[in-house]
């Protein structure tokens, strides 16, 4: 399998494919819809498509949150690979260059709230996310700082109400 990570077009056969992928993966409409609802109010940093032997497989998208003070924070949500390309990597490659977008964006720490098995592995850790202020909490709701220190200090961060929460 050749996998290649890009970002994701304005086309309409792109965001097609997006919407595709997020309601395979997740095996109803509700984060395809969010995707599109968080492209539409202008709140995304990164949308990456994967690639498998030139098909799309995997999308991440990454959006600004509302941070309070100097803090630019994002949040990795959702984030959805075709079951059939599962657990081949995909998912990695996704969040690998996501997390390097969001450095290039200037962002200093990123927040994900998932499966508390499977985000540790890229560095983000539920002890970390304790000093975030959130409309989260619990093992699923973790933070990686892409800035060291960018949390010492702890930090509120808000979801725009597109989010729903």
């Amino acid at each position: 399998m050749t996998l290649h990570v890009r970002r994701q077009t304005p086309l309409p056969a792109d965001r097609d494919a997006v919407r595709a992928i997020n309601a395979e993966a997740f095996g109803r409409p509700d984060e395809a819809d969010l995707v599109e609802a968080l492209q539409d109010a202008g709140l995304e940093l990164a949308s990456l498509v994967a690639e498998a032997d030139g098909a799309p497989v995997g999308h991440i998208l990454f959006t600004w949150l509302e941070t309070e003070g100097p803090l630019k924070a994002a949040a990795l949500a959702p984030m959805a690979v075709r079951p059939g390309h599962q657990k081949r990597g995909v998912g990695a490659a996704l969040i690998g260059a996501g997390l390097d977008a969001a450095r290039r964006a200037g962002a200093h720490a990123v927040i994900v709230l998932g499966h508390p098995e499977y985000y540790p592995r890229f560095g983000f850790s539920p002890a970390l996310a304790e000093r975030v202020d959130a409309p989260f909490s619990g093992e699923a709701f973790m933070a990686l700082e892409l800035v060291p220190g960018a949390l010492e200090d702890g930090a509120k961060v808000g979801y725009p109400p597109v989010w729903g929460v």
